[in-house]
């Protein structure tokens, strides 16, 4: 297992920058998920950590050795990509056996590793077949006992269930996170699914446009975004956005004047989660204009003086229908004020 940095990286081709320094320090066991939209860099992070790219600037270390110019093969680095990679030619022993190739690793301990790792993610009975005979979480845990196999230092995830179905994708989540905390191999998960990213992992790096915006745990990004972006990005149903303008100890934003606490001035952003706006018998005047049932929840959006609000309420069946008139409260220490020029969060609350 290794402690990896990463010192002001930086990767950029002619006339693009995909990586913007960044510096990271991830502890030896940590399973850390980098989180973020298409184009945001942490595939490239990934992959120069990999040895597959070098970085134009910084540098990546293993356990305090600087590895840039170490070739890939040499690091000890076990990689699961999107799309398996299987050898269809080859049985699942054959598939996972073959990293062990380049070790030097004898046969016969070569095969009790890979039947141990079998057994480990749960596919021991199915040695002798081939990829086309297996189902996609099948091939799935193939993948990730072939990068396992070779007991790596750094375990990199690329998107790892994108190609599986919801209850799969449920399921094997669970299963990563038993086989990593059984090994307690450094991993670190590269995906844009926020619920992937909270579920599996101790902490989550939230990048953007080659940045890290924020890391932290699940609770600190979704309770206390850093910026306008992370607000945005983490939390389903989205939060609610309203542009407005703070001045003498109040926020307008439309047709409504909202008290404040705080140094706020000019130019901010208003962000409410769906679930910290409830229906009471008394508050904000609003008229329901959709009702989606969400299963054990109810998604509404609703016309308001603040413009149109998505709120939650609990239960299957929803208690309110298109055209009803209610009255919304806001939860007031869960709302956030953010400078709309530097899409920072501001030290401000709403208040009663």
């Amino acid at each position: 297992m290794a402690r990896i940095e990463l010192k002001s990286i930086r990767k950029s081709w002619v006339g693009a920058t995909a990586v913007e320094h960044i510096d990271l320090a991830i502890d030896d066991g940590a399973f850390i998920a980098v989180l973020g939209p298409s184009g945001c860099g942490k595939t490239t992070t990934l992959l120069m950590l990999a040895g597959i790219y070098s970085p134009t600037e910084g540098d990546i270390t293993f356990d305090g050795a600087r590895v840039n110019d170490v070739e890939s093969r040499d690091r000890n680095v076990g990689i699961v990509f999107q799309s398996y990679a299987l050898y269809p030619n080859m049985t699942v022993l054959e598939n996972i056996l073959f990293p062990l190739r380049f070790k030097k690793v004898a046969r016969a301990e070569g095969e009790r590793r890979a039947k141990e790792i079998a057994e480990l993610v749960r596919i021991g009975p199915l040695l002798g077949r081939r990829p086309s005979q297996l189902s996609g979480g099948q091939q799935q845990r193939v993948a990730l006992a072939r990068a396992l196999v070779k007991r790596p230092h750094l375990l990199l995830l690329d998107e790892p269930l994108s190609n599986l179905d919801a209850a799969l994708r449920l399921s094997m989540r669970t299963e990563i996170r038993r086989i990593q905390r059984e090994l307690g191999v450094t991993t670190i998960l590269v995906t844009h699914d926020q619920i992937e990213a909270t579920t599996m992992a101790d902490r989550i790096i939230v990048m953007n446009a080659g940045r890290v915006e924020q890391e932290g745990t699940a609770k600190d990004l979704y309770e206390r975004p850093e910026t306008l972006f992370v607000a945005s990005f983490v939390g389903s149903p989205p939060i609610n956005l309203f542009d407005g303008h703070a001045d003498n100890g109040a926020i307008n934003v439309h047709d409504a004047r909202i008290p404040l606490h705080g140094t706020a001035l000019g130019d901010v952003v208003l962000g409410l989660r769906p679930e910290c706006i409830q229906v009471g018998s008394a508050g904000m005047p609003a008229r329901i204009i959709a009702v989606e049932p969400m299963g054990r929840e109810v998604l509404y959006s609703a016309d308001c003086p603040l413009g149109v609000v998505h709120f939650l309420e609990a239960g299957a069946e929803a208690g309110h229908r298109e055209g009803d008139n209610v009255a919304l409260s806001l939860s007031r220490p869960d709302a956030l004020v953010f400078d709309k020029a530097s899409g920072r969060r501001l030290d401000a609350r709403i208040v009663s």
